[in-house]
């Protein structure tokens, strides 16, 4: 068994005492990464730095935990692309204005996202421009910055899908938001394709990591086997507009 995935299974054991459970997934963490109690204290504690002060558009994942954070950026009046479960329906544009007054819970969540929200083509994100920040969850992440989710990569994927149309870089911060049992003290080295983060938050502290190792760019075609392309629709207009294959 890696290091990882023994890492990851002591961290789901501990996580189970704190998680709340998902609608579809209870507490199955190999399927979901869970909100959990006092994830708002933690968001509190992102949005007092610049990494979020400073910028209005950003790339949200669709974790749980999450759902607080991209409420109040609708009730701050900032717009945030999110992915889809498993990005099998690509990803989505959620703007202020598009959500009436009152409903930013609801939009907040995935069902919500698929409703007041509309799907966006990588084309149309690389014309929007960069990302000011990215904000992911994890199963666990290191005092370093490694994180890792829930096994399947899809962060790491959609870092290479940007990187490749040029809207995120490694001068494009980062954060993570967990609970203090998701942060390992183990000395963790990321693989090839790892995105490590700038800052991490957790209900009791904020971690800043130092020296942290360049980030990767770009897709990894050679480890997607074809039914994970078949199946991610991001992924195949990629390739057509790398001129590789027809969408």
């Amino acid at each position: 068994m890696s290091s990882t995935k023994i890492v990851r299974e002591r961290i789901w054991s501990r996580l189970k005492d704190v998680a709340l459970p998902d609608s579809r997934f209870h507490k199955n963490f190999a399927e979901v990464i869970p909100d959990f109690v006092g994830s708002d204290e933690a968001i509190g504690r992102l949005l007092d730095e610049p990494v979020y002060k400073d910028g209005g558009y950003a790339f949200i994942t669709p974790d749980n935990c999450l759902a607080d954070l991209r409420r109040r950026m609708l009730v701050a009046g900032r717009s945030m692309v999110i992915s889809t479960y498993g990005i099998y329906r690509g990803f989505y544009l959620l703007e202020p204005s598009m959500v009436p007054a009152g409903a930013e819970l609801y939009a907040s969540w995935l069902d919500g996202l698929e409703h007041f929200g509309r799907p966006i083509s990588l084309a149309e994100v690389a014309e929007r421009g960069r990302f000011d920040f990215m904000v992911t969850g994890a199963s666990a992440v290191s005092m370093e910055g490694v994180r890792f989710g829930k096994g399947h990569g899809f962060f790491d994927l959609e870092w290479g899908m940007f990187t490749d149309i040029g809207i995120v870089d490694g001068a494009t911060p980062v954060a993570a938001v967990v609970h203090d049992v998701q942060v390992v003290e183990d000395k963790l080295f990321p693989s090839p394709t790892d995105i490590l983060v700038d800052v991490i938050a957790t209900p009791t502290r904020l971690i800043r990591p130092v020296n942290r190792a360049v980030r990767p760019r770009g897709v990894r075609w050679e480890l997607l086997d074809p039914e994970t392309i078949a199946a991610t629709p991001p992924l195949k207009e990629l390739q057509a507009i790398r001129g590789e294959t027809p969408a």
